[in-house]
């Protein structure tokens, strides 16, 4: 059942996420009692090639491959050959000949981690490629929820925000569903996706989408850097429109709702302060989970087999397509 590599979410099985989730139940109850470090991976090398900045995913993997006891490389971009011109391909030229395991990558181009398998017999990880895929995030999301709802069929989780832009949203989504969770989109309506699969219902109204009972709300980071237009008129009126307001939270509160944030949160957008002390707050608990759900990922796949054909995964949509799905 092992893989060589983990790309994307769409091509994985259910008896797959569902072995991934079962492993990640086990690595947290390793590192969150007295075991620290376990040698699953003693004598393997983890190289971290991260084209984007990034502080939660990063540390996320660092922190997980050195508790399997991985040996870790950050590959810096700022002090690389790249900063001179080098082309991505010979850079993994480069990587294949220092026999490195496995390849830990995220870069603002999508299927940008695909082709880097295809060239490498290290296993690579996407840790997020431009608007497409982001699966450690997905899995960690399903991780979180699963621990509230041991049997996730028939819940409800709303995500609200810049749908369009978001590799988190298309993961966690199709993730979800295929766990049998129902699915719903809020946002601006240039921020979601004008035609989005049948199965996900698409809301541009915030009172109309919690008359749809979620038991979830996963709220996204507002993407500004990845918007090249303004896609509505300022922060503060998002945050009025769409925000989790203090207000909202009342009313969140009083339903028993949980909170979800992929981090990091924008306070003011799409959170109030007082979200970050709310006691069905999962954020903290995401970042947590991360960790265990990336040991489980690492430990699951297996450097060094044949490479992938280019058919095996999903061909990445361009955020700007008329048909966005998850």
């Amino acid at each position: 059942m092992a893989r060589k590599d983990l790309l994307d979410i769409a091509s994985l099985h259910r008896e797959e996420i569902e072995f991934l989730l079962d492993q990640s139940t086990s690595f947290k109850k390793l590192f969150t009692r007295s075991v620290k470090k376990i040698p699953a991976l003693e004598g393997k090398s983890v190289l971290m090639l991260f084209y984007e900045a990034s502080t939660r995913t990063h540390s996320s993997f660092e922190v997980a491959a050195k508790r399997l006891s991985a040996e870790v490389t950050n590959f810096n971009i700022d002090h690389s050959s790249i900063t001179k011109g080098e082309s991505v391909r010979e850079t993994i030229e480069t990587l294949q000949a220092m026999r490195t395991d496995y390849i830990v990558v995220r870069h603002s181009h999508s299927g940008l981690p695909g082709m880097i398998a295809r060239q490498t017999t290290a296993s690579v990880i996407n840790a997020g490629d431009g608007a497409h895929a982001h699966p450690t995030q997905a899995l960690l999301d399903a991780f979180t929820i699963k621990e509230k709802f041991p049997d996730p069929r028939g819940k409800k989780v709303l995500i609200i925000g810049d749908i369009l832009h978001s590799r988190v949203a298309r993961s966690t989504s199709t993730l979800l569903q295929k766990l049998g969770v129902e699915v719903a989109y809020l946002g601006p309506g240039s921020l979601v996706p004008k035609y989005v699969p049948g199965s996900i219902r698409r809301f541009t109204d915030y009172e109309a989408a919690m008359a749809w009972a979620p038991d979830v709300v996963y709220l996204l980071r507002v993407q500004m850097e990845r918007q090249d237009v303004q896609f509505f008129p300022s922060l503060r009126e998002y945050h009025r429109v769409y925000g989790i307001t203090n207000d909202r939270l009342a009313e969140i509160s009083d339903r028993g709702l949980y909170i979800m944030h992929p981090g990091p949160v924008n306070r003011g957008v799409e959170l109030c302060d007082a979200v970050m002390d709310y006691e069905r707050s999962l954020i903290t608990n995401q970042v947590e989970n991360g960790i265990s759900v990336r040991m489980a990922v690492l430990d699951w796949l297996t450097p060094g087999g044949e490479f992938p054909r280019q058919e095996a995964y999903a061909a990445p949509q361009r955020a700007s397509s008329p048909l966005v799905t998850p």
